[in-house]
């Protein structure tokens, strides 16, 4: 997949990325940012694992944002499943020299419509560090509401911080739940 967006280009990770996503994610300011399945340090090991995992998996959509021809970062989105299975969570990351572009408000606006029409999802959600209004930002720019607050629910670096839920809907799912699609259905007489 690669999609040109104003600020950069998303894009398939390849193996020849491994050397600079470990350049740009060994940073202990965008790992502060994210879960703990993000190594840091992050390693030329670490790169060529995950490279290896998102050529591979089919999934989730995990693209490289792509500035002067380098992957400074990361965006994806993952399903979740269970009863949650048309809900999927957005998430990203990017190197520190490009923070403040509007690279990452341009990435999620191009991927927001192939999540809702590719991998057929109702709703995508992000949960933000509180320490993080970058992120927040990011979200609010480009269309997500913010639902709730987890309060003291992240342990990071052994603070605790409240995160922050952020979600979108799907425009063409947002007919009211239980309701038939069409008006001029007879009702089940089983249904109330």
């Amino acid at each position: 997949m690669r999609i040109i967006t104003p600020t950069a280009v998303l894009r398939d990770w390849r193996l020849a990325d491994a050397t600079v996503l470990a350049q740009y994610a060994d940073n202990p300011r965008v790992a502060a940012c994210m879960r703990d399945g993000f190594p840091s340090p992050y390693t030329l090991e670490n790169a060529i694992e995950f490279i290896s995992f998102a050529t591979t998996q089919s999934r989730q959509l995990l693209l490289a944002i792509e500035v002067d021809g380098e992957a400074v970062g990361g965006i994806g989105v993952s399903p979740l499943d269970d009863v949650y299975a048309r809900t999927g969570e957005i998430g990203y990351w990017l190197g520190e020299p490009w923070w403040g572009r509007g690279i990452v408000t341009d990435a999620v606006r191009a991927v927001v419509p192939i999540a809702f029409s590719e991998m057929g999802l109702v709703r995508l959600e992000a949960g933000v560090f509180s320490n993080n209004p970058a992120s927040m930002q990011v979200l609010e720019h480009t269309g997500f509401v913010r639902e709730a607050v987890h309060r003291r629910a992240i342990t990071k670096h052994g603070q605790l911080l409240d995160e922050v839920i952020y979600a979108r809907l799907n425009p063409d799912s947002c007919r009211a739940p239980g309701r038939p699609s069409d008006p001029t259905r007879e009702r089940d007489p089983g249904m109330r």
